[in-house]
Formats: structure tokens, sequence, C-alpha cells
């Protein structure tokens, strides 16, 4: 069985999904696009704008939080998944909107292959975080003074901008002892808004091993 099979069996008729972004959130919207042109009901909140074209295109409908007041399930994928289901997202540079909507969902189920699963979060080296462009520099700054030295996101030579109109910076780390106050020290520095580090959120994750399916559970 396919993973993005899988994660339907998750969704009931009626269901307010979070779409997510990325290779494996887009392989699950196409699966519900078929669902939904069978006859499946559900209201789609897309954690970024190609997720909420390619939605549109396959006739998702789609709603936002002025509708809806909470995600029965949001299905997304993951960069880094440690043994504690914490994960680090953004490579695709939606991270900001992909933790709004993981934070409003009842159920967070996340996409991997083998290869995200890693010992401690930060095995990677790279954790992205959304700056606003005005405070490029003094968030740069700050976080090299951290450790965590940014290098800016581009696209073809130009500064890669986030659908909230910011900028990313790939922080290079190495493994992550605490996340946990990782997560507040970044967080504290103004003109950042958002890090890939998703904490405690307890989501089930589903890895694809071949023609099998692991089910990892948050503790």
């Amino acid at each position: 069985m396919k993973i993005e099979e899988h994660a339907l069996q998750l969704i009931q008729d009626g269901a307010a999904v979070g779409l997510g972004s990325g290779r494996a959130a887009t392989a699950f919207i196409h699966a519900l696009g078929k669902r939904v042109q069978q006859g499946l009901k559900v209201r789609g909140v897309p954690t970024s704008e190609n997720s909420a074209q390619l939605a549109r295109q396959l006739g998702i409908p789609l709603v936002s939080f002025d509708d809806v007041e909470y995600l029965d399930v949001d299905v997304d994928g993951a960069d880094e998944v440690d043994p504690h289901n914490n994960l680090i997202k953004g490579l695709g540079g939606a991270l900001v909107r992909e933790k709004i909507v993981a934070a409003a969902a009842r159920r967070l189920v996340i996409l991997v292959g083998p290869e995200k699963i890693v010992p401690v979060l930060g095995s990677r080296g790279v954790l992205p975080v959304e700056v606003i462009p005005f405070g490029l520099a003094p968030c740069q700054r700050r976080l090299e003074q951290l450790g965590f030295a940014g290098k800016l996101r581009t696209v073809n030579g130009q500064p890669f901008v986030s659908d909230n109109g910011n900028y990313i910076l790939d922080c290079k780390v190495g493994p992550i002892a605490d996340p946990a106050q990782m997560d507040i020290t970044i967080r504290a520095i103004p003109g950042v808004v958002d890090h890939g580090m998703f904490i405690g959120m307890k989501p089930t994750v589903l890895i694809q091993d071949g023609e099998q399916v692991k089910v990892q559970e948050g503790i």
C-alpha cells in the first residue's frame, strides 16, 4: 500500500482536512482529489499557495480559518522525525503556515520515507528560520552569535520569498540536545517569525518502507 492511501483511510466523510506542502503531501492531495471526485465530502485548508492551487484543480473545496475553528486531520510531510515524533519541517518554505495548520488539527499525520527518521533533531544539519525582510541582517547576526549560522535561501539568484512575504534563513545546526530550549531562544529574536521545529505535537507518523507502511505514534 502506498503511504498516501494509508493516510486516506484516516479521512472521514465531512472532515476538515489540512493539506500540507511538499512531495508527500502533494501525493496525498492527488489521492484525496480522486476520492472527492468519487463523492467523498471534505473541506481543505491548504498550507501553501501551491497546495491551494493543486486542490482547486482537483476539485477539493477549500475553506479558511474564518470558516472552521479546528481541523479533524492535517496531513503533511517532514524533513526529520526523531524518536519522540518531534519534527523539522520547512525545506519547502511553508513552515509557518504548516505550523499554524498543524496546531489547529485534532490529529496530525506525517508522511515520510525511512531516510527522514533520525536519532536526534538536527541530524541532517539544516533548520529553516523564517524572518521578516526588514530584520534579515540583525536576525542573521544574532543567529550566528548563537552558533546557528544562517544562509539566505535563494532561487535563481534572488531571495526566496515565502507565501507570507518573508525570507528563509537555512541555519547550519548539529544534533539538537534541547529542542524545547532552542525553540524559545530562536523565537525570542525580534524579526524571527518562526522556525522549522515542530515539538510536542504528537503526530502519527506513517513511514513508507518498501511496499509496507509502518506507523509510529507520538508519545
